[in-house]
């Protein structure tokens, strides 16, 4: 006689015990600890779906099982692990205000620029980047040398974005002025999708990075602007507030930062002015 599987298990298919609190407690305690992520306690249902992809690929049916495969950041599952709980929403010209107020706020500068270096921390499947690359090649050109430095924790986006290959219908709402200076329509093979041009490609280094390291290998330059949009707010107020310092001491003195517009900063000891549009400017102190 064959058992009869509960509600729960038919709904993650494969007959997966369903993902316990205790157990999604360990999980959400790892995530943090080594990402500074915080999940919410109602989040255990979109974890159990998420994961129960991977259960499903490694022929296991319990999530205590799984946990027994994660433990931290040198497990062979950890990549994996952080793929599938990170959130990757993203497209060209996301507010895209910010991309606006940047070259205005750039060319208000006194003299100029020369050199500019841009992070885009938490470039996600690349389209920030990439909107970053093309904002600047039109309004500069060749007057000024561009190095956009682009980093996220998940590698399986980090591919996509590296690769600058994108379905065809995710710049349908571009302007033509922008598919032609960004784009090239694939052929045979890659009927249906475009790619970034190569020019544009050379001006970005994507790099893997958790933004919880106690190091981050940056160089030594400082960045005229820093990305960091829609990223903070998975992360409590202490971690937050240990990257903007951080940021702060990245940025030259003026240097702008660029947050989600859910991630206004309400503290004023953190070194910034506010200019608007969760859009900052750093103040020459230190905070």
């Amino acid at each position: 006689m064959s058992p009869v599987a509960s509600p729960e298990r038919e709904s993650l298919g494969l007959d997966l015990a369903p993902l316990s609190a205790a157990d999604f407690g360990v999980l959400r305690d790892l995530l943090h600890a080594h990402t500074g992520i915080a999940l919410a306690p109602h989040k255990l249902t979109m974890v159990q779906s998420r994961l129960a992809k991977r259960l499903r690929s490694l022929g296991i049916q319990t999530f205590e099982e799984y946990l027994d495969r994660v433990k931290g950041p040198q497990s062979a599952e950890w990549p994996e692990f952080i793929n599938a709980l990170t959130t990757n929403l993203t497209s060209f010209f996301r507010e895209g205000h910010h991309f606006t107020r940047l070259v205005e706020l750039l060319n208000a500068a006194p003299a100029a620029p020369r050199r500019l270096r841009i992070w885009s921390a938490g470039c996600s499947t690349g389209e920030e980047p990439y909107t970053l690359a093309m904002t600047l090649q039109r309004a500069f050109g060749a007057s000024a040398s561009v190095q956009i430095l682009a980093t996220d924790l998940d590698t399986a986006v980090l591919r996509t974005a590296s690769s600058g290959v994108y379905p065809l219908a995710r710049i349908d709402d571009l302007d033509q002025e922008w598919k032609r200076l960004g784009f090239l329509r694939g052929t045979g093979a890659h009927q249906g999708q475009v790619c970034i041009r190569p020019e544009l490609r050379q001006l970005i280094t994507f790099q893997q990075m958790n933004l919880l390291d106690d190091a981050w290998s940056l160089g030594s330059e400082p960045f005229q602007a820093i990305f960091c949009r829609n990223v903070m707010i998975y992360f409590d107020k202490p971690t937050q507030r240990s990257l903007l310092k951080r940021f702060h001491a990245l940025l030259e003195p003026g240097g702008l930062l660029f947050v989600g517009h859910s991630e206004a900063l309400l503290d004023a000891n953190l070194g910034y002015q506010s200019l608007g549009q969760t859009i900052y400017r750093r103040k020459a102190a230190a905070p």
